[in-house]
């Protein structure tokens, strides 16, 4: 009989682990973290987020050690059509603006530029995202967009 309830109550404990686990893991595909390196290389081509996150939260991780004036990277979302005009725009913003033209409507967000050891996290509002929509994300330092991009996939 003892064993009869031991079991039972080990069941019991293992479906309210599953039940009470699910919101946290929905929770979690609703942050991301991505690296980028001395060689010009994010570690991810694609971030997917479910369609319930309310709010995205992306923490960029440069884990080189050069200085960010000489491989500085950032982490900027657009619309995949407008990706590469955004890019060029921020050409001749410069640094201290973070690659990224003042007040481009076309960047639904983006992080700073950051050096070896740095990081930036940044939340966006799901509503500025459509589920299905098509959107790419880039680093904007000068030529590094060529190879440091992805695909951000919203629901």
């Amino acid at each position: 009989m003892k064993l009869k309830h031991t079991l039972l109550a080990a069941a019991l404990i293992g479906a309210n682990a599953l039940f009470f686990a699910a919101p946290a893991s929905a929770a979690d595909n609703c942050k991301a973290e991505i690296t980028g390196n001395d060689l010009m290389q994010y570690d991810k081509k694609e971030m997917k987020f479910d369609a319930s996150c309310t709010t995205i939260e992306i923490t960029l991780k440069h884990i080189g050690k050069l200085a960010k004036e000489a491989m500085g990277h950032n982490w900027v979302l657009t619309n995949t059509a407008d990706a590469m005009a955004v890019a060029n725009d921020g050409l001749a913003a410069g640094l201290a603006a973070n690659y990224i033209k003042a007040g481009d409507k076309r960047v639904i967000a983006h992080t700073k530029v950051l050096g070896g050891g740095e990081s930036d996290t940044i939340k966006i509002p799901a509503s500025s995202l459509k589920k299905g929509g098509d959107y790419s994300y880039e680093c904007t330092f000068p030529g590094h967009s060529a190879l440091m991009k992805g695909k951000l996939i919203f629901g």
